[in-house]
């Protein structure tokens, strides 16, 4: 009887927590787009690059093809000239000559975290008042940095995030892990948005003003952390800036994976957010609106439990 009654207190609340994530997901305008304004600051994008698959090419292209209504200036790292990324690098910079873009070699290793390491390479090559950095797999629409960018016109703006899918699934496997991303995984972070102001970083794209980059120290103090993402919008936040979510989505694009490595994926970023975000890990487990009422059906002859987990899976 008493665990009867632990589940179902566990499924009532699992239930509670995952329609009030619907809800702010609902009041989230994702995919909107408002009026472009007629010019907006220049922007730098950093991207940070190693090895490549047959998905790279069309991600970075999608940068090079962005239509934004400013002085865009890409630089794109690597660790080695033998890295084949360098040669997808140079063809693009052959099909796109008025692009102010360059490849450049970061073979120093200054820090434990390699994507930071390249970073502080392209740093001091910063010409303009905005900073994108975002991963070598993610490919944006053409209006992408257009929609961001006046995010940061806003008083106290310091960072602005934006949410991502998992367009390629092109397994079983990363069918299963394209759930998690595309339907969890953001509603989750604006659940977290509605309790309290946003202190970390989503790492698909993230755009800054130099200047709060060079206030935080730039990339140097990223350098020993795995999750460099989080940490960067943690400092932001630290010096009052506030961290914004663009309704502009990009796509994440890999190379097809079984089920061994997305199961490392999930190992990997459940660690991260238990290390990160030890609360908000426990949450994710009692917000399993799935799992305990399935439990409390198992353990359960109460005729109401079997409906109440129809009513969950509706969820």
């Amino acid at each position: 009887i008493v665990l009867d009654r632990v589940f179902a207190i566990l499924a009532v609340f699992s239930l509670v927590l995952t329609f009030w994530r619907w809800m702010v997901a609902q009041r989230f305008p994702l995919h909107r787009r408002a009026t472009l304004p007629g010019a907006l600051p220049g922007m730098t994008l950093l991207k940070p690059l190693r090895g490549c698959n047959a998905e790279t090419k069309r991600c970075l292209r999608s940068w090079f093809a962005q239509q934004y209504p400013g002085p865009v200036q890409i630089l794109c790292g690597a660790r080695a000239a033998d890295d084949p990324v360098c040669g997808v690098v140079r063809d693009l910079l052959a099909e796109f000559p008025e692009a102010d873009a360059r490849l450049i070699l970061c073979g120093e290793n200054l820090g434990a975290n390699g994507k930071v390491s390249t970073l502080r390479q392209l740093e001091p090559h910063i010409r303009h008042p905005l900073v994108m950095v975002s991963d070598a797999d993610v490919e944006a629409p053409e209006d992408f940095a257009a929609c961001v960018a006046p995010l940061l016109a806003a008083p106290g703006a310091g960072l602005v995030n934006c949410f991502y899918r998992l367009a390629n699934p092109a397994t079983t496997a990363m069918r299963w892990e394209a759930v998690g991303v595309n339907a969890d995984f953001w509603s989750q972070v604006l659940q977290a948005r509605s309790l309290t102001p946003v202190d970390f970083a989503l790492g698909a794209a993230m755009t800054m003003p130099a200047s709060i980059l060079r206030q935080i120290g730039g990339f140097a103090p990223l350098a020993d952390y795995l999750a460099d993402d989080y940490e960067l919008g943690r400092n932001i936040a630290r010096t009052g800036g506030r961290i914004e979510f663009s309704s502009a989505v990009v796509d994440c694009r890999e190379a097809p994976l079984g089920w061994r490595e997305v199961w490392k994926h999930q190992l990997r970023w459940a660690r991260t957010l238990r290390v990160c975000r030890p609360w908000s890990y426990f949450a994710s487990v009692l917000g399993n609106a799935t799992l305990w009422p399935l439990l409390w059906v198992l353990s359960a002859n109460n005729p109401m439990a079997a409906p109440f987990f129809l009513v969950a899976l509706l969820f």
